[in-house]
């Protein structure tokens, strides 16, 4: 299976998160709002401080995710599920591969999703494991650290 691609035999929380990965990697993300229920929210485990720990609906995700494109320009690679029991529950790990856009620096981040889907497909519930440490040293100026109390994510 290539990176992204979708197989039949995937369960419908698995299909949410390929085309989750595929539509954020590649900026498009007024269709990815799409997979999103209106009351879904998006949960960051690992926030740093400053940084939301959920946002919650789609105007709210929207406005979160839509400077991510002009932020990182990146890849998702190596996406491998691990089962679970419930068709509408997926656990992902896959890897970003890139470069944050204002900086140059490259942004190499390690992904563990877990995501919940509704009957229809949407995404319900998106916990998003990921290292706010790797992104704060991506998108810091210069090489001695200075400056990284000063770095914004998200909208």
């Amino acid at each position: 299976m290539t990176d992204t691609q979708v197989s039949a035999q995937q369960s419908v929380a698995e299909r949410a998160i390929a085309e989750h990965i595929r539509l954020v990697s590649s900026g498009q993300i007024d269709e990815w709002i799409d997979l999103f229920a209106p009351d879904a929210v998006l949960e960051f485990p690992f926030a740093p401080t400053g940084v939301p720990g959920a946002v919650q609906g789609r105007d709210a995700l929207i406005a979160h995710m839509n400077n991510f494109p002009k932020t990182f320009d990146v890849k998702f690679v190596d996406l491998v599920f691990h089962q679970t029991t419930e068709p509408t529950k997926a656990i992902a790990e896959f890897r970003s591969t890139g470069r944050a856009v204002t900086t140059g620096k490259p942004y190499e981040q390690t992904c563990i999703s877990v995501v919940y889907t509704d009957a229809a497909g949407r995404i319900t519930r998106y916990v998003d494991y990921w290292n706010p440490l790797v992104a704060i040293e991506a998108l810091t100026p210069g090489t001695d650290g200075a400056g990284a109390d000063q770095v914004a994510f998200g909208s």
